[in-house]
């Protein structure tokens, strides 16, 4: 079938729409722009916010208690001291490195337990098919929106009969039951997106459930292991209340607890509290750090984002 021949009268009409459609692109160009630009300031203007009491942590933990009295706690130091440091390490009343170790143990075996055992309890839910999983699923997660305030006595009661109160035990064995139902649900998420065929191929192969799991699962799922050791440990680090709770002697006080501990006797030196927080927050940084490309990489491809 002949095509109708371009007229100059076309041509001129076909210009013109490329020239309205090129100036609306370019539009269309600057107004992204201009929105990246008010994104970014946004997301300046909220990092330099809660960058601040951070900022004010380190800069009164480096100056000596005439200056925090004479200047503004936002001033640099005119001469930076490292004395409260020293300090807060060779205090005898309050061991930081014994809290450490303390604080170490409890991180390092809570982080090992949540890792295993969530992955073990999310590989079914994401790789098998067997009846009532969606139930049981459901099910799991709904345990999530249960305060933990309710389960605090009747759990502190259970611990008491089984003599856990004053050691570590019921801050480190539930850890390896399950992980949390938040731990689960983000392995099921990553899990469910590592290609079956990889399942299908290894079991031509005469593999079984425990192989695949160990062998093809687990070291695909790597991203998801760090973001879920990343969360548990910076939680366990952290945690003031279940160490509270369970733990009385002052011996087996975690750095939560020694800083409160600190900060009972020395009310006025602020220096060293601060000081004393810069030390026990320095471990979680270097960890985000070293994890931090695995963590976004978890976030984004488990569905959370």
């Amino acid at each position: 079938m002949p095509t109708k021949p371009i007229t100059d009268e076309a041509a001129l009409a076909r210009g013109v729409d490329y020239e309205k459609y090129r100036i609306a692109a370019k539009r269309a160009e600057k107004a992204t722009a201009v929105a990246r630009f008010i994104l970014w300031c946004v997301l300046l203007v909220g990092s330099v916010t809660f960058m601040l009491p951070l900022y004010m942590m380190i800069v009164m933990s480096l100056k000596t208690p005439h200056e925090i009295a004479a200047t503004s706690v936002w001033s640099w130091p005119e001469h930076l001291t490292w004395e409260n440091f020293q300090l807060v390490l060779s205090n005898p009343n309050a061991p930081f490195f014994l809290f450490f170790r303390n604080s170490a143990i409890i991180a390092t075996l809570t982080t090992m337990g949540v890792v295993v055992s969530s992955s073990l309890v999310a590989y079914p839910f994401a790789r098998l098919r067997f009846r009532g999983r969606d139930r049981l699923f459901v099910l799991l997660l709904s345990t999530m929106m249960l305060p933990g305030l309710v389960l605090m006595i009747p759990t502190f009661i259970m611990y008491k009969y089984l003599h856990w109160v004053d050691t570590f035990n019921p801050l480190i064995v539930p850890a390896w039951f399950g992980g949390g139902a938040f731990n689960i649900f983000l392995m099921r998420q990553f899990m469910m997106g590592i290609p079956r065929e990889l399942d299908e191929a290894a079991f031509i192969d005469g593999a079984t459930h425990r192989t695949i799991f160990w062998r093809i699962v687990m070291p695909n799922s790597g991203a998801a292991l760090a973001t879920i050791g990343i969360f548990c440990f910076v939680y366990t680090w952290k945690d003031f209340m279940g160490p509270l709770i369970y733990l009385s002697s002052p011996e087996k006080q975690t750095l939560e607890l020694g800083l409160n501990t600190y900060r009972a006797l020395n009310q006025e030196r602020w220096e060293l509290l601060m000081a004393g927080s810069v030390l026990v927050m320095i471990p979680l940084i270097v960890m985000f750090l070293l994890g931090q490309r695995y963590f976004v990489k978890g976030i984004v491809m488990s569905g959370i984002k």
